[in-house]
C-alpha cells in the first residue's frame, strides 16, 4: 500500500478495524469450502487445493480438478457482493462499493482467462446447498469426460425402459 492506495488502484481502507478484519480473513479451508472438498473426496474424487491460477498474479483456485481442466471457485457472499445476500456496510460506504466491484471485476476477469486457457470456471456461492454445489461440479466434470464423474451421472439418470 503506497500513498493511501491498494493494488489495483482500490483506495486504502480510513479505518484502521477494516484493515485488521480484511488482514485476518481466511482465504482458504473456509467452511463452506471444506464442505464441498469433504463431500467430493467422500464421492471419490482427487483434486488439488489452493493452486495458483497460471499467468495471473495472486490469484488461486479452491478447488482444482488439473488432468480435467476444472477450476472451483467457492466464494463469500459478503466478499464477492452476492446478489442475494450482499449488505453493503454503511460506514465508508465509497470505499466498500468500489472495494466489491474490484473483486467482482477480477473474477469475470479470471473467469475469462481460464476459459480462453480452455479451463472451465465454477464458481460456488458459499449459501448453496452442498449437494446442490456438488452436483454443479459432478455435471461440469462430466462434461469434461471424468470417468467417476460419468458413473455417478449415469446412476442418477433414469432407467429407460
Amino acid at each position: 500500500m503506497r500513498d493511501g492506495v491498494c493494488r489495483q488502484g482500490v483506495p486504502a481502507p480510513r479505518d484502521t478495524n477494516v484493515r485488521r478484519v480484511m488482514l485476518a480473513q481466511s482465504t482458504r479451508n473456509t467452511a463452506p469450502e471444506m464442505a464441498l472438498r469433504r463431500a467430493l473426496h467422500a464421492l471419490g474424487f482427487r483434486y488439488r487445493v489452493d493452486l495458483p491460477l497460471p499467468g495471473m498474479r495472486r490469484r488461486r483456485s479452491d478447488v482444482t480438478f488439473v488432468r480435467w481442466r476444472t477450476v472451483v471457485f467457492v466464494q463469500g457472499c459478503f466478499w464477492h457482493a452476492c446478489p442475494q445476500h450482499l449488505h453493503a456496510p454503511v460506514h465508508n460506504a465509497e470505499w466498500w462499493r468500489e472495494k466489491f466491484e474490484g473483486n467482482v471485476r477480477r473474477d469475470t476477469d479470471s473467469d475469462t482467462r481460464l476459459v480462453r486457457m480452455g479451463c472451465v470456471p465454477l464458481r460456488i456461492w458459499e449459501h448453496e446447498v452442498i449437494d446442490a454445489a456438488v452436483g454443479k461440479v459432478v455435471r461440469a466434470l462430466g462434461e469434461q469426460g471424468h470417468p467417476r464423474a460419468l458413473r455417478i451421472l449415469g446412476a442418477a439418470a433414469p432407467a429407460s425402459v
